[in-house]
């Protein structure tokens, strides 16, 4: 029998005694138990193109990653990212120097953070945020300050002021998500020039999370906020494969910054997988190279599915934000008669047959997220489909 111990001392960090289990394995195990279609996790329910996982198959079957890869990531994969960079956004990055591959975007979050945030360090992120921020600025032992978006013209939208006087002398890093999940705000050329003038203004660190760089719908545009003056030198810009070819599971992350600050977050790396994903890297290296009609196709197959499930939350009652980037899609339950997110999303399991994420377990300021929930459209159109026909009937239930 193991022995108990006698310290009064919590078991887990206290830097990490808010962080519970997160929501999402609580909503999917929701899903698991009541069969309901599960539009809260941001997965894709279908592999994405035949020739990238033929290309793992043919890593494997040549002996291409099954041991220890480079710690930096594999030549061809480094070399494949900074090409994609150079052609998408003109930013020139020197594949030995400047790009780092990591175990998914979350590792590169975290390696990021522990490297560049020390203990009383505050950590501006705008608010709602995706929840490993938050644990991630703890485990730093860094203190998070959220800046809000807010509702406006059907989208929620970012206070410049409010973001300016957000920062202090004891301001370290700015954590940029854009496109932004879960609200599906796309920052503007504007705000993002506004944002890098204050950054170089207060000599601040950058750390940018563009995972859904492709996904980017109507007239919004994706614009790297390392693009603009006085940002190269001072921006950590993050990718990853799994939200643009579909193959979650992969794990395929990567960062692109000035020598200096990649060998920093190497620094952290090392010591958290060292290494992942050996052949995966060599079949992201060739996903990259795949021509401009992937990426166009995928981007309008999830605007079809934006707008389905759009159309139907709003037939359903629920007042909608259409989303310009990502994945998901906010919504407001207030026209329905609700206004607790959280027992909302706990009890539509059983009214409904789906399941969806409170927006509120992304804010610090709870009552400011508590009538919004998310759902997920990167599913199949059929599953889509059934959800809106099960929706439907939310209102009277």
């Amino acid at each position: 029998m193991a022995r108990m111990t006698s310290s009064a001392r919590p078991l887990l960090n206290r830097r990490l005694a808010e962080f519970g289990t997160t929501i999402f394995a609580e909503m999917s195990a929701l899903a698991l138990s009541t069969g309901a279609i599960n539009l809260g996790q941001g997965f894709p329910d279908t592999d994405g193109p035949e020739e990238v996982r033929e290309a793992a198959v043919r890593a494997l079957r040549d002996g291409l990653g099954n041991q220890y890869p480079p710690g930096p990531g594999v030549p061809e994969l480094r070399t494949a990212i900074a090409a994609h960079q150079q052609r998408r956004y003109g930013l020139s990055c020197d594949p030995d120097r400047e790009v780092l591959v990591t175990a998914g975007a979350t590792e590169a979050i975290a390696a990021s953070l522990l490297a560049l945030v020390e203990p009383g360090d505050e950590v501006i992120a705008f608010e709602p945020y995706y929840d490993s921020y938050a644990a991630c600025i703890a485990m730093a032992g860094g203190r998070r300050v959220p800046v809000t978006l807010r509702p406006h013209d059907g989208s929620f939208r970012l206070d410049l002021d409010e973001l300016r006087d957000a920062v202090t002398d004891r301001t370290r890093l700015l954590l940029i998500n854009t496109p932004h999940n879960p609200t599906g705000t796309v920052l503007t050329r504007a705000e993002l020039a506004a944002i890098a003038e204050l950054a170089v203004e207060r000599d601040l660190l950058v750390v940018t999370d563009e995972v859904y760089e492709h996904l980017v719908f109507d007239d919004a545009e994706h614009v790297p906020p390392a693009t603009f003056p006085g940002m190269r030198e001072r921006t950590v810009t993050i990718g990853s494969a799994g939200k643009t070819f579909s193959f979650t599971g992969w794990k395929v992350g990567w960062v692109t910054a000035a020598p200096e600050l990649v060998t920093a977050v190497r620094s952290v790396k090392q010591y958290l997988t060292y290494v992942a994903s050996g052949p995966f890297q060599y079949a992201v290296a060739e996903a990259l190279a795949l021509p401009e009609s992937y990426f166009t196709a995928f981007r309008d197959d999830m605007l079809v599915k934006r707008n389905l499930l759009a159309a139907g939350l709003e037939e359903a009652g629920f007042r909608v934000f259409r989303p310009s980037g990502t994945y998901f899609v906010t919504t407001d339950i207030r026209p329905l008669g609700e206004t607790d997110g959280f027992a909302f999303c706990r009890g539509l399991p059983e009214r409904a047959g789906v399941v969806a994420i409170p927006n509120a377990v992304f804010y610090d300021h709870r009552e400011e997220g508590a009538p919004f929930v998310r759902f997920a459209f990167c599913k199949r159109t059929g599953v889509l489909e059934e959800a809106v026909r099960r929706l439907k009937g939310v209102a009277g239930a």
